[in-house]
């Protein structure tokens, strides 16, 4: 099938791509801040890099930026993704949001939220082609939250 017609998710990796450029590239706008929040930036900076990390290593060769799970892929459910089934979704929005805190800009925090519903859908098209390709995946489903880790 060819690449236009979206059978591996193709058209929310363009999405994707887009949005992320517009946070990175759009000026500040907006109300300034106090300055002292610019310091919150740098944990969630960090706590979202380290989960796009973790996120990454643990797939190894089943990751792919596309919704679709690899054909010869593997359902991972150890590793930080016993704690949190999107562990690089939720690592992107709190870059986003660290870099929204960074910049003091309402324009984007917008966009952070933006980002944060882009990735909950996709994340809900995902699951949907991993409940078919991995009959475990409901189980799976029920016992690990989304986004969020458990305490």
């Amino acid at each position: 099938m060819r690449w236009w017609k979206g059978a591996q998710g193709e058209w929310w990796v363009i999405a994707q791509i887009a949005l992320i450029a517009s946070v990175l590239v759009l000026p500040p706008a907006g109300p300034g801040w106090p300055r002292a929040l610019r310091l919150l930036a740098l944990p969630l900076g960090a706590g979202g890099l380290l989960l796009v990390v973790l996120g990454a290593a643990a797939l190894g060769s089943s990751l792919t930026i596309f919704p679709r799970p690899r054909t010869r892929g593997r359902l991972v459910r150890e590793g930080i993704f016993g704690m949190v089934r999107h562990p690089i979704y939720g690592g992107v929005i709190l870059l986003a949001l660290a870099w929204a805190v960074w910049r003091m800009s309402l324009l984007h925090l917008g966009l952070a939220v933006i980002v944060a519903l882009f990735f909950a859908a996709k994340a809900r098209k995902e699951e949907r082609w991993l409940v078919d390709r991995f009959p475990d995946y409901t189980d799976y489903r029920r016992r690990v939250r989304a986004f969020i880790l458990r305490p």
